[in-house]
């Protein structure tokens, strides 16, 4: 899944809400994080959200889009109820919350294992994308990534963050920059997707581009969704453009044909193509041909 799947938007809905279920199953978000915790309230909707999860997935509702329930954490009391109902085919993996030291994600694999063993499902099945939502978990953040082979995402939570760090989330978004680059640099020193936080001002698409250009710039691939508005200008900035395509495909001729001249480097539009050019172009297409296939 860490180079298979895309994971450009990860929408979250409130899933003991049949209405937006429904409206979350029509659009075109990547992913789908399923919620059992934080608004699913009160603690009697969290079966409700369960059985609804269950019986979407039986019958092939959500069959166009990942599916990662957003569980509750290790001391809710609600975790073990959530995975032993949730761990079935048609769930790509799990968003586990509040991830703290890599402690954490090694207890929940290691519940998933169990789970899968019991019920005889191959062993890895279901991965998982950690939330990081505080300050020890931010300077934790390869510790918690390295804990499971299960990890292929690290996602970003920065109100939880700024509420822990007590302090203030300003408009510059200055407070939340050091944390953003930690988890990018976290994410891609060991191979997995960072994820960017949740735009909480869902109706001004202006400061939305303005924070996905700092994601794209910060090396973020994705970002954590709350409104399925939200989606299109999240793709833009997270898909490769026309543009890009071409002058990769461009890139890899002009490398591919001096080789096969023995000319030595390339040089397009004036710069030398060298081999972090080579792999950023490669990267460019795999993601085109994944986003066609799609």
């Amino acid at each position: 899944m860490k180079s298979t799947k895309l994971l450009r938007t990860l929408l979250f809905v409130p899933a003991h809400n049949e209405r937006l279920l429904i409206s979350a199953n029509k659009s075109e978000a990547d992913v789908l994080l399923l919620d059992i915790e934080d608004s699913v309230q009160p603690v009697s909707n969290k079966e409700v959200a369960r059985n609804n999860i269950i019986e979407k997935i039986n019958d092939g509702f959500f069959k166009n889009h990942l599916v990662f329930p957003r569980v509750n954490d290790r001391e809710s009391g609600q975790l073990l109820k959530d995975i032993q109902a949730l761990t079935i085919d048609g769930i790509d993996g799990f968003m586990y919350p509040k991830s703290q030291t890599g402690k954490d994600i090694y207890f929940f694999a290691k519940l998933l294992e169990t789970l899968e063993y019991e019920k005889n499902i191959p062993v890895g099945t279901f991965k998982i994308i950690p939330l990081i939502e505080t300050a020890a978990a931010v300077l934790n953040a390869q510790e918690i990534i390295q804990a499971s082979e299960r990890v292929v995402a690290i996602a970003f939570g920065c109100e939880d963050f700024i509420t822990d760090l007590q302090g203030i989330h300003d408009k510059e978004e200055r407070s939340i920059f050091t944390p953003r680059s930690i988890i990018a640099m976290a994410a891609r020193a060991n191979n997995v997707i960072p994820i960017d936080t949740v735009h909480i001002d869902v109706h001004n698409l202006v400061d939305l581009e303005k924070n996905l250009i700092i994601a794209k710039d910060l090396g973020f691939e994705g970002m954590l969704i709350l409104h399925p508005k939200e989606i299109d200008l999240a793709h833009k900035y997270f898909s490769p453009s026309e543009e890009d395509i071409k002058e990769a495909k461009e890139m890899l001729r002009m490398k591919d044909e001096a080789e096969k001249d023995n000319k030595g480097v390339a040089i397009m539009n004036g710069k030398f193509i060298g081999p972090p050019m080579v792999a950023t172009a490669k990267k460019i297409l795999q993601k085109a041909q994944l986003i066609e296939n799609k």
